[in-house]
């Protein structure tokens, strides 16, 4: 990686994916003959689309904190695996035929370790002790990525490995931050279906990380609390500044649109 161009970070929201026309490929594209590109996806409306179970409500999990987390069991990594398949066929089409090169990296293949997970959740109104294949993110080894460089790009599914060797579920988001750290990356993207951060109904076009952390805390719900979260820690890890935001890489990143989070 010496001397390349740091690289930038993009997490594909897997709501988003279908919704990203020609010339937001383009626009990636051409970002990414400058800097080397690490895209980490989502994968929760292609396995919707896969099994109607994964729309169910007993599919998702509260735990006694409160957060949420998908009831993961080896048939659902598996089915995980099944749509980033067909999800890296379809992104390395569109990069190939725009001259980026690309590679699909698991991140349980070494890239991304999880602690153990929690083992208590809300059951029928009781909690009770589950066997969910999920974990924090506790490291991130960015040895795999050996082919950081302008022109080419991973694109990572975000699953990883906890000290027991278990394969494990992870908040995509937040793996993208822990990478993005790990990696020396300046920049983060987190491509979504909404436009920006609301707070009171009001767009916000750039905020602190302490400003957004205390939003999250108060005000932010479902996925925009996980990804304000996943901003503070790709700050506290070393990146500079995270935009999320509905358009092209470049408009998000030169701040024409979306939101911008930074230290201060």
């Amino acid at each position: 990686m010496t001397g390349n161009p740091t690289p930038t970070v993009v997490k594909l929201g897997g709501s988003c994916l279908d919704g990203l026309d020609g010339t937001w490929w383009d626009d990636l594209a051409e970002h990414g003959r400058r800097h080397p590109l690490i895209l980490v996806h989502g994968w929760s409306k292609p396995l919707r689309e896969l099994n109607p179970r994964y729309s169910e409500p007993s599919a998702i999990l509260r735990d006694r904190y409160g957060n949420q987390s998908r009831w993961t069991t080896p048939e659902v990594i598996a089915d995980i695996k099944t749509v980033s398949a067909a999800l890296a066929e379809d992104v390395f089409a569109r990069l190939k035929a725009r001259g980026i090169t690309a590679e699909r990296l698991l991140g349980s293949d070494g890239l991304v370790q999880a602690g153990p997970g929690e083992r208590w959740w809300w059951r029928d109104k009781q909690l009770v002790e589950l066997d969910n294949l999920v974990g924090p993110i506790t490291g991130v080894d960015p040895a795999p990525l050996k082919n950081l460089q302008p022109g080419h790009a991973y694109l990572v599914t975000p699953l990883a490995r906890n000290a027991a060797g278990q394969e494990v579920n992870n908040d995509a988001d937040r793996a993208a931050a822990a990478i993005a750290g790990a990696a020396g990356a300046t920049d983060l993207v987190l491509v979504t279906d909404v436009a920006h951060l609301l707070i009171d109904g009001e767009p916000v076009r750039r905020i602190s990380a302490a400003d957004a952390a205390a939003f999250r805390d108060k005000g932010a719900t479902g996925g925009m609390r996980k990804k304000l979260r996943a901003a503070g820690e790709a700050l506290d890890g070393g990146v500079e500044r995270v935009v999320l935001g509905s358009a092209s890489v470049t408009d998000l990143l030169d701040a024409r649109t979306g939101t911008l989070i930074t230290r201060t």
